[in-house]
């Protein structure tokens, strides 16, 4: 039998009128009849199966279930409704000259109805903007919905009054990386929109001082993948500079220092350890730091984890290996003594 018997049939097959096995269903009605007597056993039986029916060639593989799920990415939540244009009824019948224009009134108020007031049509403004600035970043879903949580809520606060929806919905977005502890930069979000990053660092600021936002610790290990695979460290030297980069935190050497800049003084410092020498400029420039902040780095960490770190028996060796590539192509190799 079909599986859209109800609970009680499964107990008998059998026709309770006269006794015969000979039940038939029919899953349009719902019904289940004897074809013997004509008996009906159960009516309003539910269908368990899938609500869709498929007539292409994929048989079913591509047809779904469900919409898209709810998302406070989109400004109804993605519960909206849709008048089509097919200007057909529910029977496939054409409509009337009547409610043809009836239907195309419907579907211009339709289309104007959900941005009608001035909050809904800023909020569908910077919701697009959120989603085209996360596309460009690559970044998660997660964070999108983080992005557009804050940005909503900026706008109950009035917030948004004499400021601009970009720039707002930027400083979101970077709310949104800093809470969910995603590597992402200040300068990155500020590329993607073409904006300054101080605009967007002070609008940041508005939103951390008025929605009195609390925003966790920095992690610079985080960002450590991210610049060697711009440089083209290997991941042996990757692993070293989160090493380093951990070594600072036991020791409380990383308070007050910028994360960026820790990550890349790491990797320079854990280059020059595995023997594979990047310039100074190389690691600043994927960074997003200045040569001065790594070359300081550096030596504050060359200092205080020198000896944790066996630099002084490897000098002499990474020393003449520097020696070499300066003769190659001209590198400045960094100074290894104290």
């Amino acid at each position: 039998m079909n599986p859209y018997r109800t609970s009680a049939l499964h107990v008998s097959d059998k026709c309770p009128n006269c006794g015969k096995r000979t039940l038939v269903e029919d899953a349009n009605s719902g019904e289940m009849t004897c074809g013997n007597c004509g008996y009906v056993v159960s009516e309003r039986a539910v269908n368990q199966g899938p609500e869709w029916r498929s007539f292409g060639d994929e048989k079913g593989a591509q047809a779904i279930r469900v919409g898209a799920p709810t998302s406070i990415t989109y400004r109804d939540m993605g519960l909206s409704t849709m008048i089509g244009r097919s200007n057909r009824d529910a029977s496939g019948r054409s409509f009337a000259s009547p409610m043809r224009s009836t239907m195309d009134r419907l579907r211009r108020w339709d289309n104007r109805a959900p941005a009608f007031g001035s909050k809904e049509k800023n909020l569908s403004v910077a919701l697009r903007e959120l989603d085209k600035m996360g596309d460009k970043l690559g970044v998660s879903q997660a964070v999108k919905e983080r992005a557009a949580y804050i940005y909503r809520k900026a706008l109950e606060r009035g917030l948004l009054r004499g400021r601009s929806i970009i720039g707002i919905s930027a400083a979101s977005l970077y709310a949104a990386f800093r809470d969910t502890e995603t590597p992402r930069t200040l300068k990155d979000i500020a590329t993607v929109n073409n904006l300054d990053k101080k605009s967007i660092a002070r609008d940041y600021r508005i939103l951390l001082r008025e929605m009195d936002l609390t925003m966790p610790v920095a992690d610079a290990a985080r960002n450590v993948t991210r610049i060697a695979s711009k440089v083209g460290f290997s991941e042996k030297v990757a692993r070293k500079a989160i090493e380093i980069v951990r070594m600072t935190e036991e020791r409380e050497i990383s308070a007050g220092k910028a994360p960026m800049g820790l990550a890349a003084s790491s990797l320079y410092l854990a280059g020059v350890i595995e023997g594979e020498i990047k310039t100074q400029k190389e690691i600043a420039a994927a960074a997003g730091v200045t040569e001065v902040t790594v070359r300081n780095r550096y030596k504050g960490l060359r200092s205080d984890l020198g000896q944790a770190l066996g630099l002084d028996a490897a000098a002499q060796t990474i020393a003449a290996s520097q020696v070499r590539k300066v003769d190659r192509g001209g590198i400045e190799p960094p100074t290894l003594g104290p």
